[in-house]
């Protein structure tokens, strides 16, 4: 249920464990060059209606060290990133998720078990940002929906699928 949005990928640049793992792998004066689409900034690619991404030098850093001490404002009416479609799609995510997890909870047997394991799982399959992660959410969805009827079943006494079979 952890987060990955704009104030985690802040800190994970400036929290130090970003320039160990250069420094360790690379020699010399390296120069930095971030490719972003922030959600503010970026424009669609008229041709595949995905978000362009624009090119920042190592000036950015400094603004990811100031971004990653907001993430107080993460789920706040503050929140300037809350309001993008994205995060709205993710909090409702989170919502239905423990949800999710009571019914799983309430009707789990010993023959549903595999199934329930493999539902809760799911978010796991989740990843990305943007249409990338739209692409994720509709696979993961299509197989948490395959998953949930077998698992539905099964919790009324009807015979589980096989987990594997169920995912394929």
């Amino acid at each position: 249920m952890a987060y990955k949005d704009e104030y985690e990928i802040a800190r994970l640049f400036t929290d130090g464990s970003f320039d160990k793992q250069i420094a360790a792998a690379f020699d010399g004066d390296l120069r930095f060059e971030f490719h972003l689409a922030p959600p503010l900034l970026a424009r669609k690619d008229p041709a595949t209606g995905r978000p362009k991404k624009i090119s920042f030098g190592p000036w950015i850093k400094p603004i990811f060290g100031i971004l990653a001490k907001f993430k107080f404002l993460r789920g706040t009416p503050f929140d300037p990133f809350g309001y993008s479609e994205e995060r709205k799609m993710e909090r409702k995510l989170l919502a239905d998720y423990l949800a999710l997890l009571d019914e799983l909870t309430i009707a789990l047997n010993g023959k549903n078990r595999a199934l329930a394991v493999a539902i809760a799982s799911i978010p796991e399959k989740i990843r990305g940002f943007g249409p990338v992660k739209a692409r994720s959410l509709t696979a993961a969805k299509a197989e948490e929906a395959v998953l949930l009827t077998q698992f539905r079943n099964a919790a009324k006494g009807g015979q589980a699928a096989p987990v594997a079979a169920a995912a394929e």
